[in-house]
């Protein structure tokens, strides 16, 4: 015989459990429904963190922790904030990699919005049923899954990632999780593990391309919008080939972000302003070599160099001090296979020509000569001499001891950044860095990294986490209402992250710790919302900025029970913390 939940027990947005007090059972019609025991959030939250502690793996953690997002919201959040330096690769990256990939296998429940390219005419119904009114949304993260992280394509899957994203703005940043959807944009799949996968849950064929896609994306954009004028369109994980070209296209018409081109080149840019207060160097002086020009190699050289020409370069100067290394060598502009967005940066061939008798590309890092005549990674420092040498390449060990000690030789201070992850990928670990520099290098990089003691100088790696930035930058945008994300609000997010870094001691980090991401999001946020109002995009001007933003970061609390179904608790009530903080959600939203 069948024993239904009651609904309030079943729904993740009221559930709390064994935290119901003896009235609300009594009134709820709960009685006989639970153990004998009333726990406080609390305990609660003391057996959640036991019981994930026992888990066996990284993976494991995050099925768990998942488990307990479909049980009980609030105690996710709780457990999720309270832990959250912790808990921030098992519920994104690195982990988030390996959920995706058993997605279709272990799906228990959907989780988010769902659009097929094969029915675009439904994507307005879709976001209708959700049943939430203009004012009732802050953020939509969307992706169409074609480059997941380090995984690549993963088709439907990667709705985890929109997932795993809205956790961090709502454990980091206090975004209501009730105010936001993860959506995932189901073009198809190049993947053919999945299209040969009995139980892929996703459109069973190769990735829809050209018109059709394009105006699947315009037409998400515009319904999004016309729904919720006021939230925030994130994009995630989108190609190379997509995710430049949506931004440059909406920037102006829809308030849109995407993190892997604007927040990673924003996170590096907060650590180069660090950097640049140990060299005492100006911005316009910078030479910088990025070594992998994909998405987020050429996002980071976007923001160096708007960073140039803010320092008083003109565009066409600030770009000149940028050599972008890919596969294929150092781009210049005879390469008949560059995309759209490297070509501002590919060097005249006359300019270099003469470079390549010093070799081809070698993933090691080293020169050495082929028939193709590429310029190599070692050749283009040896020639391009930088002052800051970037990493986003995926390509491990090729930041060898003589591309380091070849950029040392005419820099004082070299900055160097080994930004790819995971720890295989990573070009070059920090201590070898700091060994082969003589520990003059400031380094920070994209993986966790112990400290490393050198010459009697314990150096302190940061990490360049965009969990730094996006959070803050993402609520900084709701309580202003900007209508766009400007350059101003990207470099005012970077200095604020920035500032909290304490780098006059030798070998101090030059990014702050993801320890107090909370405190340093809502810094970041209220540095965003004033670049918003002083740049006239803003629609919310709040006198008291700092107030603003701590009332609008939601907290992890059983607030009251909404009104369920022959359970009036009379007017007023609903799901969230304190009323008077509440922006509205309703009970209807257990949809998402």
């Amino acid at each position: 015989m069948s024993q239904a939940l009651p609904p309030v027990l079943s729904d993740p947005l009221t559930n709390r459990g064994t935290a119901f007090t003896e009235e609300e059972r009594e009134r709820l019609d709960l009685v006989g429904r639970l153990p004998d025991a009333v726990l406080s959030l609390d305990e609660q939250l003391r057996r959640a963190y036991e019981q994930l502690q026992r888990q066996p793996d990284a993976l494991a953690k995050n099925v768990y922790l998942e488990q307990l997002h479909d049980r009980n919201e609030v105690l996710y959040y709780r457990v999720l904030a309270d832990h959250l330096a912790e808990l921030l690769p098992i519920v994104y990256d690195p982990t988030v990699g390996d959920a995706i990939k058993r997605y279709s296998h272990e799906f228990r429940r959907p989780r988010g919005v769902y659009l097929s390219i094969d029915h675009p005419q439904d994507i307005r119904a879709a976001l209708e049923h959700l049943g939430l009114g203009p004012d009732d949304v802050d953020m939509l993260v969307v992706t169409d899954a074609q480059e997941i992280l380090g995984i690549g394509d993963w088709g439907v899957n990667g709705v985890q990632i929109s997932v795993g994203k809205l956790a961090v703005y709502t454990a980091a940043a206090g975004l209501h999780p009730d105010r936001c959807i993860p959506v995932v944009l189901d073009v198809g799949t190049d993947n053919e593990t999945l299209l040969n996968d009995p139980l892929y849950l996703g459109v069973r064929r190769s990735r829809t391309r050209g018109k059709p896609y394009d105006d699947f994306i315009a037409a998400y954009l515009a319904t999004a919008a016309d729904l919720f004028p006021h939230a925030l369109l994130h994009f995630e994980d989108f190609g190379p080939g997509n995710a430049r070209r949506i931004l440059e296209q909406n920037a102006d018409r829809y308030r849109i972000f995407n993190d892997d081109l604007q927040g990673t080149g924003a996170i590096t840019l907060a650590a180069v302003v660090s950097a640049l207060k140990v060299t005492g160097t100006a911005f316009r002086d910078q030479r910088v070599v990025v070594f992998g020009a994909g998405t987020a190699g050429v996002g980071i050289a976007d923001q160096l160099v708007a960073a140039m020409v803010r320092d008083g370069l003109e565009p066409a100067e600030a770009a000149r001090r940028v050599w972008l290394v890919d596969k294929q060598g150092l781009l210049t502009d005879d390469m008949n296979d560059l995309r759209d967005y490297q070509r501002d940066y590919a060097r005249p061939a006359a300019e270099v020509r003469g470079w390549s008798d010093q070799g081809g590309i070698d993933r090691a890092g080293s020169s050495r000569t082929d028939r193709t005549g590429r310029i190599d990674l070692l050749t283009t420092v040896r020639q391009a001499r930088p002052t800051i040498l970037i990493g986003t390449s995926t390509s491990p060990g090729t930041f060898t001891k003589e591309v380091v000690t070849a950029m040392a030789r005419h820099v004082e201070r070299p900055i160097i950044f080994p930004l790819s992850n995971p720890t295989e990928r990573i070009e070059a670990m920090p201590s070898a860095i700091l060994a082969w520099s003589n520990g003059k290098a400031l380094t920070a990089a994209g993986i966790p990294v112990e400290p490393v003691e050198l010459n009697g100088v314990r150096h302190v790696i940061g990490q360049a986490n965009n969990a730094l930035l996006y959070p803050g930058l993402g609520l900084g945008t709701i309580v202003s209402r900007a209508r766009r994300v400007t350059s101003g609000m990207l470099l005012a997010a970077a200095e604020a992250v920035a500032g909290q870094a304490r780098v006059g001691a030798p070998g101090a980090s030059l990014l702050p710790p993801v320890s107090d991401l909370r405190a340093s999001s809502a810094t970041v946020a209220v540095a965003v919302a004033r670049a918003a109002i002083s740049e006239g995009v803003a629609e919310n001007a709040p006198e008291d900025l700092v107030q603003a933003v701590q009332d609008a970061m939601w907290q992890p609390r059983y607030g009251p029970i909404p009104d369920l179904p022959g359970h009036s608790d009379g007017p007023g009530h609903s799901h969230g913390p304190d009323p008077s903080h509440d922006p509205g959600p309703s009970h209807e939203r257990s949809a998402r």
